[in-house]
């Protein structure tokens, strides 16, 4: 699925008074087949690379510089000193965007630890190629999810996915394991944990012997031995019951397993990732979950955004959803993307995608996809204020708000201002057609360009 790791790039700044020193330094890295590209002072890097530095004077202008580019480079940055650094200072670098720190002469093989970090972020580069193609979405708080899900595949520990029903929790799990490098890897096998019987004692784990209990007319494996070599996902980990989770962790802890009716103990080997929309830490709090367990299947927690933190994906998943599941590539009218960006989905992607499929079945004809295509009863009841699109997200602002201290006056002024920059970014710029849509006067929206102020509160509604 990956492509071959090609030979190592990346750009070089400096900090150095040392240049003596730094030139062996680029030579030992050329020589073990490392492409330098040393930056100069206009130059803005992309991609990996490395900054150099070797007196201590020079670190609060590495810290600012790090800052600066971190963002362009997607935080591909080694930083590295020819001399001793004080204590304390590679925490500073770390957080001013630096993926690693290190003193030359104190690493072991320093240009080892360079190149394995530039394989690193390669294979990251082509899983999150890859990723990208199949979870849809270009939004910061989607790619930050992304990144993490690379790191996760390649990863052996347990995953732990939190999130709303609707977010994606089986598809991410499925893209895991796809990516998982294990070189024999076996099969993925699911279990959701709201359909296992306790009386039963969790036969769809650990599998039963023929005349176990009633309708045993056979012997049958669990989920413990289909998944042994591969991965094992217990969606709804939560609802999992409680004589069950005892066993669950003794199964996690010594690998091994017996079928219900059965003196014999088996071994499995298993990847396991577990999903759920509970609230596992309150859960553990009140008694209905064991801590060890949590534990134990968090060796990475990964919380899944819903999709009202995600808005401006959705455009991307209706074209996706109409083009992939359904074969239509018509244009859409802006204001069916504008009102499905706005519209409540309390059941996230998933209702997304059940709604765009209503509206490719209402859909007549090869012209575009209008308004008139959202079926009458997904449509916003105007006169409610209950349906209003977006009122929950709406509440919640204006109560954080008026916990502020924000009277109604400025409360007015602040919707108002923001009314009129979202319409006049939405129709990039076009005084006119942003007036038509707020149903006022263009020199409204003229002096608001002129005269009115930023306003501190919008970035954080």
């Amino acid at each position: 699925m990956l492509k071959n790791i090609a030979r190592a790039e990346l750009w070089l700044s400096h900090f150095c008074r040392n240049l003596s020193e730094l030139t062996d330094v680029i030579y030992t890295l050329e020589k073990a087949e490392v492409d330098v590209q040393i930056l100069h002072q206009q130059d803005q890097p992309t991609g990996p690379g490395v900054v150099f530095f070797d007196h201590p004077s020079a670190l609060e202008a590495v810290a600012a510089y790090v800052n600066a580019i971190a963002p362009l480079c997607g935080q591909q940055i080694i930083a590295v000193s020819l001399s001793a650094l004080p204590k304390g200072t590679a925490w500073k670098l770390l957080n001013a965007g630096a993926s690693d720190v290190f003193v030359w002469n104190a690493a072991e093989k320093p240009v080892e630890s360079i190149t394995a970090r530039l394989r690193y972020w390669e294979k990251a580069k082509q899983q999150l190629q890859h990723l990208h193609q199949v979870l849809i979405g270009k939004s910061k708080i989607w790619h930050a999810t992304l990144r993490q899900i690379a790191e996760m595949a390649s990863a052996s520990c347990p995953v732990l996915l939190l999130g709303e029903s609707g977010t994606g929790k089986e598809l991410i799990t499925r893209e895991i394991h796809a990516l998982d490098p294990r070189p024999h890897k076996q099969d993925l096998v699911v279990v959701d944990c709201t359909t296992i019987v306790p009386g039963l004692s969790g036969s769809e784990l650990f599998g039963h012997e023929k005349g176990a209990f009633t309708n045993a007319i056979s012997t049958r494996d669990g989920a413990f031995a289909l998944a042994n070599g591969g991965t094992l996902f217990l969606d709804e980990l939560g609802e999992l019951p409680a004589p069950l989770q005892a066993e669950l962790l003794r199964v996690l802890q010594e690998g091994t397993y017996k079928r219900v009716g059965s003196n014999t103990w088996r071994k499995t080997d298993f990847r396991l990732i577990s999903a759920t929309n509970r609230n596992l830490t309150e859960d553990v709090k009140s008694g209905h979950f064991r801590q060890d367990l949590f534990y134990r299947v968090s060796g990475y927690l990964c919380r899944l955004p819903p999709l009202r933190e995600r808005r401006e994906d959705i455009p991307l998943l209706v074209d996706h959803f109409l083009q992939h599941d359904h074969h239509k590539h018509q244009h859409v009218d802006p204001e069916v993307y504008e009102y499905l960006s706005v519209r409540d989905f309390p059941g996230n992607v998933r209702e997304l995608q059940q709604l765009v499929s209503r509206i490719a079945n209402k859909h007549m004809g090869d012209g575009p996809f209008t308004l008139g295509d959202i079926p009458e009863a997904d449509r916003p009841v105007f006169g409610d204020a209950e349906h209003l699109p977006g009122k929950g997200e709406l509440e919640q602002a204006v109560k954080r708000l008026f916990y502020a201290g924000v009277g109604l006056k400025d409360l007015k002024d602040m919707v108002t201002a923001f009314a009129k920059e979202i319409a006049i970014e939405d129709k990039n710029g076009n005084i006119k057609e942003a007036a038509q849509q707020l149903g006022c006067s263009e020199r409204i929206l003229q002096m608001h360009k002129k005269t009115d102020a930023p306003n501190p509160y919008l970035r954080g509604i």
